[in-house]
């Protein structure tokens, strides 16, 4: 932040200060709405997740009801990719005791189309959370909205995700 013309370091330290504190409340809003819609969870990750240079794969875990209980960076990648492996998507979940998980990443080009990382990625993650009996929710890739094409993609819109 203090890189732009007017914001020294004090200023810069406080706005930092002041977005930290906006993601401590609006996570404090999620613990009451249930993840239950790829819109919601958007509306919910986008403002942390949509303007970063490199990708960010996020574990988003619920208890039975859906209500979040927590988010765990998984990685931090590239400008065009992030690795992330069913093991440590998985470990949040479980260490948990969680009913279920959302997988959200974002694409820092702002296209929100997935890859065929992403598709193999969300493939294995439906069998291996069938056989962990944890339930998957959706994969959810943020990016930013321009004419004619959302500000997300929805795994489970498109049908890959049950």
């Amino acid at each position: 932040l203090s890189k732009f013309k007017g914001l020294g370091p004090a200023k810069a330290s406080k706005l930092a200060a002041a977005f930290e504190l906006g993601i401590r409340v609006a996570r404090e809003q999620l613990r009451d709405v249930p993840l239950d819609t790829p819109q919601l969870i958007s509306d919910f990750f986008s403002p942390q997740l949509r303007h970063l240079n490199q990708e960010q794969v996020v574990v988003a875990v619920v208890d039975s009801r859906l209500r979040h209980m927590g988010t765990t960076v998984i990685s931090v990648g590239t400008v065009s990719e992030s690795t992330a492996h069913p093991r440590e998507i998985l470990r949040p979940v479980i260490t948990r005791g969680a009913f279920g998980f959302v997988l959200i990443h974002n694409h820092p080009s702002g296209d929100p189309s997935p890859s065929r990382a992403d598709e193999i990625i969300t493939h294995r993650l439906v069998e291996v959370a069938s056989l962990m009996q944890v339930r998957f929710l959706d994969h959810v890739i943020i990016g930013r909205p321009s004419p004619g094409r959302a500000a997300y993609y929805s795994f489970r819109e498109a049908g890959i995700v049950p």
